[in-house]
């Protein structure tokens, strides 16, 4: 690089990096000021109950020293996931001027209660308990993000599975609360699927007010890989190779909705809804599913005996998906980016998924360099940030002046 190059680029803005998968959520039981009072005795019965159910599962994962090792030096650093000041400098380290905040899991025992956190299962739950759950993390996630909206995208908890109107409800709560995202179950059970037309007032809320749809990915069939009473018993030595079978078909659970939702004509009635697939991988599962949907609407010879389904669509799946779905590629690797091309850089939103220990924190910085480090700056600007900007509606000037204090140099890509 000439020396004319080199002050060129130095006076470049610096790199506006949007996280399409951050987490956030209070210490359950410190979720007891924003449950409704009435639910406040059984809160408190439920609190150790659902932490020993958690460190059981952590014990069954076989991930609890892992993570013991993990955290150990950086115990203050990982309170950013409800402490806002330790989240400002989490922030800052990583250079991420603006975020998309979904509830945290069970890595650090902060999840909403009562079943209302990132799987939102309806399994074994209770709709009113897990309704009130998910309403106690909202109105938090609402003050929480109101320190900067422009930073802080927060994603709300919609048990949509139960209650349809409720759900128009909560997001009608959200949106005048500053929550213009939302995340809905990605399992639904025992109960109707998305391809039913009883959801469609959902869908009509969600387009009328810009709210985006999120399908976070975790949510699987555990009794089957695990064990029917899993986590309260350890089945491994009758049930080996589980954990092989649960991150096989993970990815494809959450792919499964947009399934449902595509060929159910979701996407053809309601032509401006957004939704998001987050951590779900990228090339190596995305394109094989869309050419498989796509085979079975444009190759008529292989299906025409089982008459018409795709007259009620006007466009093919993989269309559908190019306007109306996104993809939320959490510390995507560098293979993925290489092969970008496959979906379109326009797809791919990179997140760091902090603070899960697989994410890219606390050593997003240095991965920067080694992943986007000589790639077109055009489409790297794209996936750190540019796209989640143009999907999300977000304040571009303003994220601007925040990344010109914090963000990386664009000469991570030479």
């Amino acid at each position: 690089m000439s020396e004319i190059e080199s002050q060129a680029r130095q006076s470049a803005d610096r790199v506006i990096v949007v996280s399409s998968d951050c987490h956030a959520g209070l210490p359950i039981a410190h979720y007891k000021p924003y449950v409704e009072s009435k639910y406040h005795e059984i809160l408190d019965m439920a609190v150790p109950i659902t932490i020993e159910m958690l460190q059981k599962a952590e014990s069954s994962f076989l991930i609890k020293e892992i993570n013991d090792e993990w955290r150990a030096p950086i115990k203050q650093q990982l309170t950013g996931a409800w402490d806002y000041q330790e989240r400002i400098k989490m922030l800052a380290g990583d250079g991420i001027a603006a975020e998309v905040i979904f509830p945290d899991g069970i890595t650090e025992m902060n999840t909403p209660p009562f079943g209302a956190g990132l799987g939102l299962s309806s399994r074994d739950m209770d709709p009113e308990l897990q309704w009130a759950g998910a309403m106690a993390h909202n109105r938090w996630l609402a003050q929480f993000c109101s320190n900067n909206p422009v930073r802080h995208i927060g994603v709300a908890s919609i048990p949509l599975l139960w209650d349809v109107d409720k759900a128009i409800e909560a997001v009608r709560w959200c949106v005048d609360n500053g929550l213009s995202s939302v995340m809905i179950p990605t399992m639904w059970g025992e109960h109707d699927a998305y391809h039913h037309t009883k959801y469609h007032p959902f869908w009509e809320v969600c387009e009328d007010l810009g709210v985006v749809i999120h399908f976070h990915s975790g949510p699987a069939p555990h009794p089957e890989y695990f064990g029917k009473n899993f986590p309260v018993e350890d089945k491994s030595d009758e049930l080996p190779g589980a954990m092989g079978m649960y991150v096989s078909e993970v990815m494809w659970w959450l792919y499964r909705p947009l399934t449902f939702m595509i060929w159910g004509g979701v996407f053809e009635q309601f032509p401006r809804l957004k939704v998001v697939l987050t951590e779900g991988g990228t090339v190596f599962m995305l394109p094989p599913w869309l050419r498989l949907l796509d085979h079975n609407y444009t190759d008529v010879q292989f299906s025409a005996k089982l008459g018409d389904f795709r007259s009620h669509l006007s466009m093919s799946p993989s269309e559908y998906f190019a306007r109306n779905i996104n993809i939320g590629a959490s510390c995507i690797p560098r293979r993925d980016i290489e092969l970008r091309n496959l979906i379109g850089v326009d797809k791919m939103m990179w997140g760091s998924d902090y603070p899960h220990p697989e994410g890219t924190w606390p050593n997003t910085r240095s991965y920067f360099s080694e992943v986007f480090s000589g790639m077109p700056e055009a489409d790297g600007r794209k996936i750190l940030g540019e796209n989640a900007v143009d999907w999300y509606g977000l304040d571009r000037a303003a994220l601007q002046g925040i990344a010109d204090e914090i963000g990386p140099d664009p000469s991570l890509f030479d």
